[in-house]
């Protein structure tokens, strides 16, 4: 995955912006004003992504490209390699269920959670 191809995809999930908060090259992907994907667009060699925390460890385990997020909460965040072996549809999986999760549980007032809820629900979300 490219750093376009990660933006385009970030960018095409319901009601997401992005942000450089950080620094003038660190993109970051919100939902609700919230974090979900962030990663170093001239240094583009992985993806930050919030995740269960048993879902992560079971990720790290499974997938040495898959390490705890480096600068962020180890156990709610992992860092995916984009200059690995690892599919661009897996990278996108990790993308989608860190969107989910963050709209789930972190997304507030109540009344935006679920009005972006009822629209995955209806619309899904991009392969």
């Amino acid at each position: 995955m490219d750093v376009l191809t990660f933006r385009d995809y970030c960018l095409s999930l319901p009601m997401s912006e992005e942000t450089t908060p950080f620094d003038e090259t660190t993109l970051v992907y919100k939902v609700g004003g919230k974090m979900f994907a962030l990663a170093d667009m001239v240094d583009f060699t992985c993806v930050a992504v919030k995740c269960d925390p048993e879902r992560a460890i079971a990720l790290r385990e499974r997938y040495p490209e898959v390490t705890p997020g480096v600068h962020l909460n180890k156990r709610h965040w992992n860092d995916v390699r984009t200059d690995s072996d690892l599919p661009d549809r897996f990278i996108r999986e990790q993308i989608r269920n860190s969107y989910m999760l963050v709209l789930r549980q972190n997304v507030t007032p109540k009344s935006l959670r679920d009005e972006l809820l009822a629209y995955v629900e209806q619309h899904g979300l991009p392969e």
